[in-house]
């Protein structure tokens, strides 16, 4: 079973910065594609960045610019590096990994997610 523990989330001011980790369990970390998604109260789950598998990297635009997604596949683990955080990047975080292990149905998992609050 496929496991992927978040951490790195918590409390920062506005235009602070923070590292938020994910790291996967198993064998296959090197083909996942791997996404940070969020979701704040009332909104709809957003994909915030992706990476894939040969490390193409794709942002939303609310982001782009002050975040950065990489992977060490050594370490089996994804980061997104968070700078200049606003008040509008509060939310829960969730990382999210997408095996092509069969191109009709790719399998997904989810970390457990973890909040962000940026708050003076």
């Amino acid at each position: 079973q496929v496991q992927l523990v978040e951490s790195g989330g918590g409390l920062v001011q506005p235009g602070g910065s923070l590292r938020h980790s994910c790291a996967a369990s198993g064998d296959r970390f090197r083909v996942y594609a791997m996404n940070w998604y969020r979701q704040a109260p009332g909104k709809q789950r957003e994909l915030v960045a992706a990476i894939t598998s040969g490390g193409s990297t794709n942002y939303a635009d609310s982001v782009k610019g002050r975040f950065t997604i990489s992977r060490d596949n050594a370490k089996n683990t994804v980061y997104l590096q968070m700078n200049s955080l606003k008040s509008e990047d509060t939310a829960v975080y969730y990382c999210n990994a997408r095996d092509p292990i069969m191109s009709i149905r790719p399998i997904e998992y989810w970390g457990q997610g973890t909040q962000v609050t940026v708050s003076s």
